[in-house]
């Protein structure tokens, strides 16, 4: 029996040669493969020993050979196939160890040149894995180190790997290549600027108990590479139980709120919408405020926080039926009174700070939505106001926040805002003023009605919003702008003594 063996993942591979060796197995080596093996004392045949030709244009070509492939390719149940090893002095080759050189790795590295990605694309590699693959019901294929001890158990008990195993083997194989074609592919047509295909590569991260509803079901996939920061599918559950499609779809939601500010900043999500957010001196003050903003819909719902989670703050959320609690990290205090709780999902998430920009991807039947996640935050000054009144300083900062809340609420969006907390959030309505009766009722009946902040994402399409506003106590309100009836608007504002403020820029979110 023979095996060849080139690989530039090297982990275990020793222990693994030496077994098959010793179970008289007959060991082909590559390159830096050989040199490795031979420098722990196992013996090996060079690749150019079987091929009877020289490795040539820097190691470029040197298993691209019939001797190679023709030993991998042939079915031992056809005589003919046989017969035409023998007549070339061909020798089986019954098992094949190869993974391939480090392409996404190196694409990865920063300063990274064109001319190193492309002495990274392995080119005789994937012609092996794919021969191996193709003859599974002969040859074992096996480019996972994770898969060393299986094969050894499996030739040690039997003499050989069992079909049922060769066949798994060979659909690992197959994925190894595709991934790897992928990401080559990927990188080459951004050389290019080829925009008209996408590639998508996710590993599955847990399997869900069940999507949407109970007769839905569901997966979660994580992406493929470079971990990114506020992410759920990179996080570190502490404890709780497995996370549900509703709780991942919420969770994210927070981290999208999350990553806006930079102060301490609490915000409790129910099915996407922020039911309660503020900014505080402290997170301690954060979550007080967040809390009281609304202590009926917290319930049932999700806690993000952009601070560890101190003893004070777990005591405050131990009494609450919550979800998942997220935060960038958690005192051993805070993790002992969480602990409690049995069934919350504690998660930890990297909230480091990233230039870089998100993709975002929506399924739709038959196709896919690609865009550039909304991460832009704009910085409200005093020359965006379009009234006669201007907003105070203590208005600005309200605006400010209100802004950034709303563009986290579902359209059409409203958010009510007062002392850089939520106090009404009108989300999801099919009109503007619908939103914004739900958001000033409940800020309202909370016992707000004076001197309150008004945020809209998308442009107030007529002045009713304005009228309405001002029956609750709005006496400030922000929106993108940009409606044939903004004059209208800005008239009836100027008329209620409302200050208005025109961004530009709209946050819809559907």
């Amino acid at each position: 029996m023979r095996a060849l063996v080139s690989v530039s993942d090297k982990s275990g591979l020793v222990e693994f040669v030496q077994q098959l060796q010793g179970m008289g197995w007959e060991i082909i080596a590559t390159g830096g493969t050989q040199k490795l093996l031979e420098s722990k004392g196992v013996k090996t045949i060079g690749i150019s020993e079987v091929t009877g030709f020289p490795e040539i244009c820097d190691g470029r070509v040197k298993t691209l050979h019939p001797k190679v492939h023709g030993g991998i390719l042939a079915r031992r149940d056809i005589p003919e196939h046989m017969a035409t090893l023998k007549e070339n002095e061909i020798e089986t080759i019954d098992l094949v160890c190869v993974n391939l050189y480090p392409f996404r790795q190196t694409i990865a590295k920063e300063g990274v040149t064109m001319e190193d990605a492309i002495e990274n694309i392995d080119i005789g590699g994937p012609s092996m894995v794919r021969s191996a693959a193709k003859n599974w019901r002969d040859v074992t294929i096996v480019c996972d180190p994770a898969d060393y001890d299986t094969v050894i158990a499996e030739i040690k008990a039997n003499g050989n790997t069992t079909r049922e195993t060769r066949l798994k083997l060979s659909a690992k194989a197959y994925t190894h290549t595709a991934q790897y074609d992928s990401c080559i592919a990927t990188y080459m047509r951004k050389q290019a600027g080829l925009p008209e295909k996408l590639f998508l590569e996710y590993d599955i991260k847990q399997p869900l108990r069940y999507g949407e509803n109970p007769h839905q079901s569901a997966n979660f996939y994580s992406q493929v590479g470079e971990k990114i920061p506020f992410a759920l599918s990179f996080a570190e559950q502490i404890q709780g139980k497995e996370l549900s499609y509703n709780n991942i779809q919420d969770a994210n939601a927070a981290l999208s709120v999350l990553r806006d500010f930079d102060e301490p900043f609490c915000v409790a999500l129910k099915h996407m919408n922020p039911c309660g957010a503020a900014i505080g001196d402290t997170i301690e003050e954060a979550w007080q405020s967040a809390y009281e903003a609304d202590k009926v819909s917290i319930y049932g719902g999700i806690v993000g926080v952009n601070r560890p989670v101190t003893k004070e703050v777990a005591l405050g959320m131990k009494p609450i039926f919550l979800e998942i609690v997220i935060a960038p990290d958690y005192t051993p205090e805070a993790l002992e009174i969480l602990a409690t709780k049995k069934n919350l999902r504690v998660m930890k998430v990297d909230m480091r700070r990233s230039g870089e920009s998100v993709t975002q991807y929506v399924g739709v039947a038959g196709g896919m939505l690609v865009q550039q996640q909304d991460t832009f935050v704009e910085t409200l000054t005093p020359e965006m106001c379009v009234t006669k009144v201007k907003p105070t300083a203590e208005q600005m900062i309200d605006l400010q926040f209100g802004w950034k809340i709303v563009k986290h609420v579902k359209s059409n969006a409203i958010s009510i805002v007062l002392n850089k907390r939520t106090l009404g959030v009108g989300a999801g309505q099919t009109n503007r003023v619908g939103s914004a009766e739900i958001a000033l009722k409940q800020a309202n009946e909370a016992g707000f009605t004076q001197g309150l902040i008004l945020a809209s994402d998308g442009f107030l399409p007529f002045d009713d919003t304005v009228a309405l506003a001002a029956k609750h106590g709005v006496t400030a309100i922000v929106q993108p702008g940009g409606s044939i009836r903004d004059q209208e608007c800005i008239a009836k504002a100027n008329e209620l003594g409302i200050a208005m403020l025109f961004t530009g820029v709209r946050h819809f979110k559907h």
